[in-house]
């Protein structure tokens, strides 16, 4: 399945069994792209993880911060914003929570990125909405 097909089957806001799909999806695309960049499907990749942020599911975090670890052309491609669909402060809590190594990466990255002011202005429905717009041209 490529990004459109993909599009046209989930939307941008899938829900239930289709959720579980689209995980599927990442996770596979996301073990391919790390046994050799490239093999993954990135721009998928992205829009699965787009539909995953517009899901809100905290769960759903490492799945996303996994996949963007996953290349090069993936860390470039999913943006580190995509982990906060349910918020920052509420994404900081749920991988404070997770006693694992690639928690605490996310995390600190987040922490980081925050420092620096990247977001400030973040909005989970501006960003949505800036995703609707991209996906809709």
């Amino acid at each position: 399945m490529d990004e459109e097909a993909c599009l046209r089957r989930y939307g941008l806001r899938p829900a239930g069994a289709d959720l579980d799909e689209v995980r599927a999806l990442l996770g596979e695309h996301a073990a391919r792209e790390r046994r050799a960049q490239g093999e993954g499907d990135t721009i998928l990749m992205r829009l699965c993880c787009v539909q995953l942020f517009n899901s809100g599911a905290t769960d759903d975090v490492l799945l996303i911060w996994d996949a963007k670890r996953s290349s090069f052309d993936a860390a470039c491609s999913i943006d580190v914003e995509l982990l906060l669909g349910h918020g920052l402060d509420a994404t900081k809590a749920h991988l404070s929570a997770h006693p694992t190594p690639s928690a605490a990466a996310a995390l600190d990255r987040l922490r980081e990125l925050e420092t620096a002011g990247l977001f400030e202005d973040f909005s989970v429905e501006e960003f949505s909405a800036s995703c609707d717009e991209y996906y809709a041209g």
